[in-house]
């Protein structure tokens, strides 16, 4: 079986003409390329069924690009979702008409600018966006701003809490967000805590909604002054915490903890804190209570090696620095294996390690002069 001659040589043409792109549309039974000077379309006239017709188009659009006859091998889908695929073939795939091969394209590392704008035209979903702006040439490229469009537009029809946070940390990591969607963004974290996520692990001291320095930042200020200047990190941290951006972010954690959501969500928070901290971290890689954290904490208070514990009337302050420079996952992990449960019922189930967590971001958020 064969092509009728007429969707034969109108095939050939558009190829001969150097299209950068094709893709099948099987409801119209049109078959659209794009060129240079925008699309060029070949109305198909099929001799047999359209399934079978669709193949034969494939085929020979394969044997074009890829000198195949038998097609683009889609049974190769998992290894070229992993991204082991030759770069100079790239442009040859977007020429079958053979969505998985797009999907192949868009899932390389070489992937460039141009190539990503071919497959978009192809192809244009959530999941290929988010892959093509995990490429720093794309995220870069004319095309991060159009793809970053399509994601701040569909991601609130998104419900895999991974993947909008994925999704979220690489729109703030290129930069690729106005002002305008940023606030759109961090608002929907109170319906979803997923999207605070990414805002804590990039931007956790320039987060939106700035609130003012502690009441009495300059006092504390002054008081740690001698240490921070002889390099102490604990002074340097606790006066991170106490300035605007620290307050801010101290209570843009409190808010998350409101709305936990789901385990994933946990891990990623509470890492947060440590990573936050992490030129004073005292994080461990096994489970531990909050109640051994904070003590570990009061007794590192007393150590002359910290500088703030020079100063007794801050000493409640350092306590709830070196608390929170000792939380990771493992605070919560106890809980965390013991149930499902996500939103609602999950935060109660976490009483126990964010109440604690709470109470010494409290402690920061208030004044002592």
């Amino acid at each position: 079986m064969e092509l009728s001659s007429e969707d034969s040589f109108c095939l050939n043409v558009m190829l001969a003409a150097g299209v950068q792109a094709v893709r099948i549309d099987s409801n119209g039974m049109t078959v659209l390329g794009l060129t240079e000077k925008g699309e060029a379309k070949v109305a198909l006239h099929p001799n047999c069924r359209p399934d079978q017709y669709l193949k034969l188009v494939k085929q020979s659009l394969a044997e074009h690009a890829l000198d195949s006859p038998e097609g683009y091998p889609v049974y190769l889908r998992r290894w070229t979702r992993m991204g082991q695929l030759r770069d100079d073939n790239l442009s040859k795939l977007l020429l079958t008409g053979e969505e998985e091969a797009v999907v192949a394209v868009v899932h390389a590392p070489g992937l460039t600018n141009e190539i990503a704008r071919r497959a978009w035209w192809i192809m244009p979903t959530l999941e290929n966006a988010r892959r093509m702006l995990e490429k720093e040439a794309v995220a870069r490229g004319e095309m991060g701003k159009v793809l970053a469009d399509f994601l701040v537009e569909h991601l609130p029809f998104e419900e895999d809490d991974l993947a909008i946070m994925d999704m979220v940390r690489t729109l703030l990591w290129f930069d690729l967000v106005s002002a305008a969607a940023e606030k759109k963004l961090w608002a929907r974290g109170k319906q979803h805590g997923a999207y605070y996520i990414a805002f804590l692990e990039q931007r956790p001291d320039r987060l939106p909604n700035p609130l003012p320095a502690r009441a009495d930042y300059a006092a504390t200020h002054a008081l740690l002054a001698p240490f921070i200047e002889a390099g102490n990190p604990y002074a340097q941290q606790l006066d991170r915490l106490l300035s605007g951006p620290g307050q801010t972010f101290l209570a843009a954690c409190e808010e998350a903890m409101q709305r936990p959501g789901t385990h994933e969500i946990v891990s990623a928070l509470l890492n947060i804190y440590g990573a936050y901290l992490e030129s004073i971290s005292l994080v461990e890689g096994k489970a531990r209570s909050m109640e051994e954290i904070i003590d570990r904490a009061t007794t590192l208070a007393s150590d002359e090696h910290h500088a703030p514990a020079a100063l007794p009337q801050l000493k409640p302050d350092l306590i709830a620095l070196l608390t929170l420079a000792g939380v990771n996952q493992w605070a919560a992990y106890t809980v965390l294996q013991r149930t499902t449960a996500v939103n609602a019922l999950l935060r109660t189930k976490l009483k126990p390690v964010f109440e604690p967590i709470q109470e010494q971001m409290r402690v920061l958020r208030t004044a002592k002069f």
